[in-house]
C-alpha cells in the first residue's frame, strides 16, 4: 500500500479517537453482566468534593451477578450506597458494613430491545461523526487544491484515500455495534 498523505493520516487519527470514544461509551451500557465500567460516572460525596466511586474505593466482580465496591475509608460506605441507590441505573446497593454489594438483576426481553435500541442510535451518532471528519478534512484539501498546492490528482487522490479510511471505520462500529448486540442479548 502506498504512503498515506499527511491529510489521510490526520483523518485516520480524528476517527480513531471517534471510534475509541464509541467504546468507552458502549462500556457503559449494562448488559446485565456485572462490570466495573458502569460506575465511572457516578459520584460521591468525599469530603465534600463530587468524586468518582472508583477513585474513593477498589470495585471487583463478585460471585452471583455483583460487583463489590470496597471503599479506602469506611466512612465512605454511606455515601457509596446513597450514590448507587440514586443514579439512574435501577440498580440496590447493600452496604453490610464492610462492603458494598451490587447486584445486577438480568434484564427482561423489553429492556434489552431498548438497550440495543439505545446502542444502535450511539452508532448512528458515530458514523454521523466519522462521516463530519471526512467532510471537513475533503474540504481542508479542497482548500488546498484551490490554493494551487496540490494538483488535481493529488487530491483526488487524498480524498479516495479519506473515503477509504471512512469506509474501514464505519465497518469497525458496525462489527463493534454487533459485539455489544450480541452480548446485551445473550447475558
Amino acid at each position: 500500500m502506498a504512503k498515506k498523505s499527511s491529510y489521510a493520516k490526520e483523518a485516520e487519527d480524528k476517527m480513531k479517537k471517534t471510534i475509541e470514544h464509541f467504546e468507552d461509551e458502549l462500556k457503559r451500557v449494562r448488559t446485565g453482566r456485572p462490570t466495573t465500567a458502569i460506575f465511572e460516572d457516578i459520584k460521591v460525596d468525599y469530603y465534600g468534593v463530587p468524586t468518582p466511586i472508583n477513585q474513593v474505593a477498589t470495585l471487583t466482580v463478585g460471585e452471583e451477578r455483583t460487583v463489590v465496591i470496597t471503599p479506602w475509608d469506611k466512612k465512605m460506605l454511606e455515601s457509596i450506597e446513597k450514590a448507587i441507590n440514586a443514579s439512574n441505573f435501577g440498580f440496590h446497593a447493600i452496604n453490610d458494613g464492610n462492603v458494598v454489594r451490587v447486584s445486577f438483576p438480568n434484564p427482561t426481553i423489553e429492556e434489552r430491545r431498548k438497550l440495543v435500541k439505545a446502542v444502535k442510535e450511539m452508532l448512528e451518532e458515530t458514523k454521523v461523526a466519522l462521516r463530519n471528519i471526512r467532510r471537513d478534512d475533503i474540504k481542508k484539501v479542497k482548500e488546498t487544491k484551490n490554493d494551487s498546492s496540490l494538483s488535481e490528482d493529488e487530491a483526488k487522490k487524498i480524498e479516495d484515500e479519506i473515503q477509504d479510511i471512512l469506509k474501514e471505520k464505519e465497518e469497525e462500529a458496525e462489527k463493534i455495534f454487533q459485539r455489544k448486540e450480541k452480548e446485551i442479548m445473550e447475558s
